[in-house]
């Protein structure tokens, strides 16, 4: 089974994570420290659950810009 989160953790990172997206990469370690700078959580569980998502958001962010720019590649190679 996957991994449960709950929509407050959802919503702040993603509500993060677009406001700034270049702060944080695939490394889970640098987006904690990150989220513990820009907001101020009650719990080291909260923050931590909150960095983690991000984490995944970021992954899926990464492999949706793969495949936007192999699929134009691959579509290209037909000739008339």
């Amino acid at each position: 089974m996957g991994k449960v989160r709950t929509k407050i953790i959802k919503r702040v990172a993603r509500e993060l994570f677009e406001k700034h997206p270049y702060l944080f990469t695939r490394d889970f370690n640098h987006n904690k420290l990150v989220v513990s700078k820009l907001i101020s959580t009650p719990s080291k569980k909260l923050r931590n659950q909150i960095a983690g998502y991000i984490t995944h958001l970021v992954t899926i962010s990464a492999k949706k810009k793969e495949t936007v720019t192999e699929t134009p590649e691959t579509t290209s190679g037909t000739s008339a």
